[in-house]
């Protein structure tokens, strides 16, 4: 199972409490794609340099139906955690959102539900 497979998972159970959304951090390249004869594939044109979030933003922001906002990042079983990524969810923690790693749906729900952080 991917990373972006337990996102999916968690973002259909947290779905009765609250919103729910996918970010992206770091910069990456944005185009127009038409299909190349030369290269036999399809490929980028009109080329835009887009700046995402910051390093180390979750990858999940939850907006729950009572007002509360949390962060969750998500791991696959066995993956590790950079820095960036603990020094923002120690961030936002210390401004009391909640916020957590998630390496399932159950650990996100105790993430929201307070349980766990």
């Amino acid at each position: 199972m991917t990373e972006s497979d337990i996102q999916n998972q968690i973002r259909v159970a947290l779905s009765p409490h609250g919103i729910v959304f996918r970010t992206n951090s770091g910069d990456f390249w944005q185009g127009e794609q038409v299909y190349s004869k030369e290269f036999k594939q399809p490929v980028l044109i009109h080329l835009r340099r887009i700046c995402g979030l910051p390093k180390g933003f979750s990858d999940l922001l939850f907006c729950g139906f009572d007002g509360q906002a949390g962060f969750i990042e998500v791991k696959k079983p066995g993956g590790h955690i950079r820095k960036e990524q603990t020094d923002f969810l120690n961030l936002m923690r210390s401004y009391g959102y909640m916020s957590g790693i998630a390496r399932s749906p159950e650990d996100a729900l105790l993430i929201v539900q307070h349980k766990f952080i």
